[in-house]
């Protein structure tokens, strides 16, 4: 390597710090969604075999309807079911919550 020919930098000295690496790429609502799909996919499969696994008909009465059932639909229907009943009311304390924060947010701007 001798001197550097006519048009050409001179080389870098040895001492001087190499370029810092690109910085990663931070988390994105694209990235999130495929996680939640993978996951939701995952639990799709894990209840399709429970359902496939538990098909002995039982015999489910509600109110005044009678009627059989596999075991694993019926034990999914609960599920569904109290699942509802812990969203329906959640829901409606957010929507509240949210309501309440617009018209806080809306009288500090008008005093502002």
């Amino acid at each position: 390597m001798g001197e550097p020919r006519e048009g050409e930098a001179p080389p870098r000295p040895a001492d001087t710090e190499p370029a810092e690496p690109p910085p990663k790429p931070g988390r994105s609502r694209a990235g999130g969604a495929w996680v939640g799909l993978v996951l939701g996919a995952v639990v799709l499969i894990l209840l399709l075999i429970f359902v496939l696994q538990n098909l002995q008909d039982v015999r489910v009465s509600f109110i005044s309807g009678d009627s059989t059932v596999p075991l694993g639909v019926a034990l999914l229907l609960a599920a569904v079911a109290g699942a509802l009943v812990v969203a329906v009311p959640g829901s409606a304390r957010i929507l509240q919550l949210r309501r309440a924060h617009r018209t806080a947010r809306r009288a500090l701007t008008r005093h502002s």
